[in-house]
């Protein structure tokens, strides 16, 4: 009976939940359909004008903002789901004795599901080594997750469309995946710091997960939407807000000048420059590439430098510092740095 009791209550949890869900959805799409009436209306009752720099900077931020939270909190949500079926032991498990190349692709391509952020970098960077995972294997994962998410490419293909973002997977993960057969072909395992080479040497253990409900798997959703969310809406308000003021006062010629497709050959390399020093995530970051492409900037250069960005930000190298020595730290950014390149003179090719 106590049994019979328990999967009722399931049960109506679970359509609680599916009922829940049905709701916000309506809400989501009404929400979306009205981001340029809203706009709109924002600077309207600030009795601005379209086509004034102040007018078109305020548009551009009441357009953006719920845009770029409504993507992000719907795209975290699923992706809190689907992380529910690949927790770190489990990834660590996949991972472990598969052989170079195959291992590499697999690590590439959990790190488009699999949580990553520079605080996380040390626990995880140690836990894949000490479970046998290869050196050149989990910078394969390294490059991909902060760079390759699903933050980014939900941003991209609502700012975009489906080319650019599926365009940018592919080049991205190739950039993860190249690097880290490099880096394993370098055999550099000796660059670890001197106390990780101890932890090593020690056996991992793997814990299995126990098995959840839908119930358990809708509610870590929502979980990371209040942890992920929670964390980055500053940084988009302030990327949006730096786009906001390039895309009303930042003059259409000056930004073609520096990143447009007729500037020099060195402006690329000069972006992913400029991005390294920036502590930013994508949803931070996008709102400003968006700004200046708006300006006529070349797709491709804004890329570059966004892949900088969230892949060789400083304050990351500074994290990675405590787990590898100064050459196999200089080894990984100039390896991904010259691949992010190479993903920028493609893009400018191409589109």
């Amino acid at each position: 009976m106590q049994n019979a009791n328990s999967t009722n209550g399931d049960r109506r949890h679970l359509l609680l939940w599916l009922s829940t869900l049905l709701v916000a959805a309506a809400l989501w799409i009404a929400a979306y359909s009205q981001l340029t009436p809203f706009a709109d209306a924002a600077i309207g009752l600030a009795g601005l004008q379209h086509g004034s720099h102040l007018g078109e900077a305020v548009h551009f931020f009441f357009y953006d903002t719920p845009k770029v939270l409504l993507l992000l909190t719907a795209i975290v949500f699923a992706m809190g789901i689907v992380q529910t079926f690949f927790s770190p032991e489990r990834t660590r498990a996949l991972l472990s004795g598969k052989r170079v190349g195959v291992g590499n692709v697999l690590a590439a391509s959990l790190g488009i599901v699999t949580p990553f952020c520079s605080c996380s970098a040390v626990p995880l960077f140690i836990g894949f080594l000490s479970a046998g995972v290869p050196l050149g294997v989990t910078f394969s994962f390294l490059v991909s997750a902060p760079m390759v998410n699903e933050v980014a490419l939900a941003l991209l293909f609502g700012m975009f469309g489906w080319k650019v973002a599926a365009l940018y997977l592919g080049l991205g993960l190739a950039v993860a995946i190249v690097s880290g057969l490099v880096i394993g072909k370098l055999h550099m395992e000796r660059y670890l710091e001197d106390w990780v080479q101890r932890i090593l040497s020690s056996s991992a253990t793997t814990s299995e997960s126990e098995k959840l409900s839908w119930v358990q798997r809708l509610e870590c959703g929502l979980d990371h939407v209040k942890e992920i969310v929670g964390k980055v809406w500053p940084y988009i308000l302030v990327g949006i807000a730096i786009g906001a003021g390039i895309h009303g006062y930042v003059p259409q010629d000056f930004m073609a000048s520096i990143m447009g497709r007729d500037a020099p050959w060195w402006s690329l390399p000069v972006a992913i420059l400029i991005g390294v020093p920036m502590y930013t995530n994508a949803a931070g970051v996008i709102p400003i590439v968006e700004a200046l492409i708006g300006k006529g900037a070349a797709l491709g250069t804004v890329l570059a430098f966004m892949m900088s960005v969230i892949a060789l930000s400083l304050p990351e190298m500074v994290i990675l510092r405590k787990v590898l020595k100064p050459r196999l730290i200089a080894v990984f950014a100039g390896i991904v740095a010259v691949g992010i390149m190479i993903v920028g003179y493609v893009f400018n090719l191409i589109l």
